[in-house]
């Protein structure tokens, strides 16, 4: 009879154990519906210590780590400019820290120099003025992976169903939400000095092979070009007809350059030039959105996406130079 109590109490402490995990995970919001909207973001303009990396995105827990070790009161931020879906691990780029200060507010130097101390970085960004955006429950560790791999598919099937250019992905993590933001317009405020850097780099050695490919090509071109305007007739607007045809390098020279521009881009745009206009946005008087504009479309689950994060041209570089 012993036994049988014995394995009764077994079975009742698995149970018990089982309805513990199921729980917790239940907790970490596993059951969570995600949303996602288009609007005014949830945050303002911010200023963030930070430390910039190129490699796996795997690699950012430790950044996170550094900036709790130095300050736990203030919020983490992350900021992923790669599609990890198209771009390899190793030329990964994102930026990790945390939130000094948002508004008005200005950080202390106290602060600044902390996070100075350690390695990290000052920068400031700018309120954005429309986003995609989503939330998810930040109640455990836990909830981080449950979000990232609920609430980025949903993001992605929104994107590119709306043709949009969102880019770069920013995790705010504030209080007991985990916010995420892709800015619809003036992105490249969002880009970090070293990752301007990169992307100046990027450009200039797209443009230099681009060069040395039509001085490889250019001398055929002018030989046929110059063979048949020998037989071409007197009449200047057939010569000129022929010569364009003949010519192709500068009609094209615009969408290579955009194709170059696109290696490493996170955004989700199915079409070039859309942009949050094509939204069905409320508007108020001033043509500035409403704050928790749009609910639209909910995504539950782990919805599937057929195409994750194609590659689109970066904006980064608009007034940058």
């Amino acid at each position: 009879m012993s036994d049988w109590v014995l394995l009764g109490l077994i079975a009742a402490l698995v149970v018990l154990l089982l309805l513990t995990v199921f729980g917790f995970v239940v907790y970490s919001g596993l059951f969570t519906e995600v949303v996602v909207s288009a609007g005014s973001p949830p945050v303002g303009n911010i200023t963030l210590a930070y430390k910039f990396r190129v490699g796996p995105y795997g690699e950012s827990g430790q950044l996170f780590t550094d900036g709790c070790s130095i300050s736990s009161k203030l919020c983490s931020i992350g900021v992923y400019y790669d599609n990890p879906y198209t771009v390899p691990p190793e030329k990964c780029r994102f930026a990790i820290g945390r939130i000094l200060s948002e508004g008005d507010a200005k950080p202390s130097e106290e602060q600044i120099k902390r996070f100075q101390k350690y390695g990290f970085k000052i920068f400031s960004f700018p309120a954005p003025s429309h986003v995609v955006m989503a939330s998810f429950p930040f109640t455990t560790p836990l909830s981080i992976h449950l979000a990232v791999n609920r609430v980025h598919p949903a993001l992605d099937t929104y994107i590119k169903e709306r043709k949009l250019c969102a880019h770069p992905r920013i995790e705010i993590y504030k209080e007991d939400r985990i916010y995420f933001v892709c800015p619809l317009a003036r992105q490249g405020d969002f880009y970090v000095p070293e990752m301007k850097e990169l992307e100046r780099k990027s450009r200039a050695a797209a443009a230099e092979a681009e060069d040395a490919q039509t001085d490889i090509t250019g001398a055929d071109t002018v030989s046929e070009t110059s063979s048949i305007s020998i037989e071409a007739t007197t009449d200047s607007r057939d010569t000129s007809v022929a010569t364009s045809i003949l010519l192709p390098f500068p009609a094209s020279r615009g969408r290579e350059e955009a194709d170059n521009r696109s290696e490493h881009s996170y955004s989700e745009s199915g079409a070039s030039g859309s942009s949050f206009e094509e939204l069905d946005l409320e508007v108020t008087g001033d043509g500035e959105g409403a704050p928790g504009l749009l609910p639209n479309v909910g995504y539950v689950g782990n919805q599937e996406v057929t195409e994750k994060w194609t590659k689109e041209p970066i904006a980064a570089e608009r007034g940058e130079e």
